[in-house]
């Protein structure tokens, strides 16, 4: 989960808070074993943890010292599917959450008060899940984009109706002072901020029922600079390696969440 602080309950306060909204600001990863998943990701992705302030279930991952990743233990998340969740930054999370409702959303949790901060963890109306975050950054957007390059996709029936669905509540191209820019490219979207791509939205193969590991989701990428060592430390940690390409590869981790490591070279 995400922590921050004050409650915004105008886009204008956002500005002052954080320089974006609307683009992803963090990820989280729901785990059965905190101490596989601490050494797991240690040796694929370097990451040290430390204990979170919300109490023994939760930990920080940290690249270089920096707060990149959020972990908690699934006894203390109501027993939640392990996956790997990205959180979006907003003005307000009630208001998002309604909006989010009023286009057939689904609310699983939330908004909960993470003092000093909010968030809520939310489905789209095809079931993809994700979360979202209002309140100061747990670490600077710029500073976690340099130091823990994520960018995430959303695998999905319609791109471009899911990105209506997500435009409508995260403000996606509204012309407001921080908000993504959306870009229509052939059979998929994506969004921009500050020209960076942070995330795509893509049809394809999940529109071919009924294989259940291609429902809706959102799948979660690491920028690495060599995909090989990675999954080669994968596979010796207790994972899995689902697909593998030169400039990329899909891994599952011990409990089973699904992540990309993607080589620097191909963003």
């Amino acid at each position: 989960m995400i922590h921050g602080t004050t409650h915004s309950s105008d886009v204008r306060d956002v500005v002052f808070t954080h320089s974006v909204f609307g683009a992803p600001c963090w990820v989280s990863l729901t785990s059965r074993d905190l101490n596989a998943t601490q050494d797991f990701y240690g040796a694929v992705l370097g990451w040290q943890c430390r204990k979170a302030r919300l109490g023994d279930h939760f930990r920080t991952a940290l690249a270089d010292g920096v707060p990149v990743a959020g972990i908690a233990g699934v006894a203390a998340m109501r027993q939640m599917t392990v996956a790997w969740t990205p959180y979006f930054a907003v003005p307000n999370a009630d208001e998002a959450v309604s909006r989010a409702q009023e286009r057939c959303g689904t609310l699983a949790v939330g908004p909960i008060s993470f003092p000093p901060g909010r968030a809520a963890l939310l489905a789209d109306r095809h079931g993809a899940t994700f979360g979202i975050w209002e309140g100061k950054l747990v670490t600077e957007w710029e500073a976690w984009r340099q130091v823990a390059p994520t960018f995430i996709t959303l695998h999905t029936r319609d791109a471009f109706d899911a990105a209506v669905f997500y435009g409508e509540i995260l403000d996606w191209a509204s012309g407001l002072p921080g908000c993504c820019e959306v870009e229509y490219a052939g059979d998929e979207v994506l969004l921009r901020s500050r020209g960076d791509v942070v995330a795509r939205i893509e049809s394809g193969s999940v529109e071919k029922p009924p294989d259940p590991s291609v429902r809706p989701h959102w799948q979660v990428h690491f920028m690495v600079r060599d995909v090989g060592p990675c999954a080669r430390a994968a596979e010796k940690h207790g994972g899995s390696v689902l697909q593998e390409a030169e400039h990329e590869a899909v891994l599952r981790d011990p409990d089973g969440a699904q992540f990309t490591v993607t080589s620097l070279r191909q963003r």
